[in-house]
């Protein structure tokens, strides 16, 4: 299996942003243990590089690990350097994306509209991210899915347990998921076998309708 078939293999993927630099690890074992394929650290993170290298090593073998909220081939590059398997960005920007393909990288851009999805492809993109997906809906997945059905998309940001299967029955590949996923409560209490057993269901959910398609 490739590192981008392992990296979309639970059909989720975790968004963590500005977590407790102490937080990290733990955060990151429960969501492994969960069954999470993918664990994206964004770089406006707390510490950010340092916690994508220290992730790498202690998980790098079961998830793919990677860099979110990457804005320019600059910070591609810091992020690689430190041990990221894949770059998210939030925006389409192709600097960034030759950057992430010139080292051999896994790249999803973030896109909004049919052409710039289309645009990210030309340029090298892997899959392109839909994003902000509660805006676009399920309904924009399907629909660019028809022309466009050789595009992998991931709908990104504000995707709950209530809303994975409709963006997966549309033709979602795989959903990135932060807050909904990373519950501030369970973290807050440290209640690590909590956030285990949420991500487990978030993942069961995505399996469950990745199968039904």
């Amino acid at each position: 299996m490739s590192r981008f078939e392992t990296l979309i293999s639970s059909g989720v993927v975790a968004v963590i942003r500005k977590q407790p630099r102490e937080n990290i690890v733990p955060l990151a074992k429960a969501l492994v243990n969960g069954g999470v394929s993918g664990l994206e650290v964004t770089m406006d993170s707390e510490d950010a590089l340092g916690a994508i290298a220290e992730l790498r090593t202690q998980f790098g073998d079961e998830v793919v690990i990677g860099a979110g909220t990457v804005l320019d081939a600059e910070q591609a590059v810091a992020a690689i350097q430190a041990g990221a398997e894949f770059i998210f960005a939030p925006i389409l920007h192709e600097p960034t994306i030759r950057a992430a393909k010139r080292h051999g990288k896994i790249m999803i851009p973030g896109i909004f509209t049919p052409t710039e999805a289309q645009q990210a492809i030309e340029w090298g993109a892997d899959m392109v991210k839909a994003f902000p997906a509660d805006v676009l809906g399920p309904a924009f997945i399907k629909a660019v899915k028809g022309p466009l059905s050789h595009i992998k998309i991931m709908p990104t940001g504000g995707v709950d347990l209530e809303t994975i299967d409709g963006f997966i029955k549309a033709g979602a590949s795989a959903v990135g998921a932060g807050g909904p996923l990373l519950r501030k409560d369970l973290i807050e209490a440290e209640d690590w076998s909590g956030l285990e057993q949420h991500a487990a269901a978030f993942v069961g959910q995505a399996k469950k309708s990745l199968a039904g398609n």
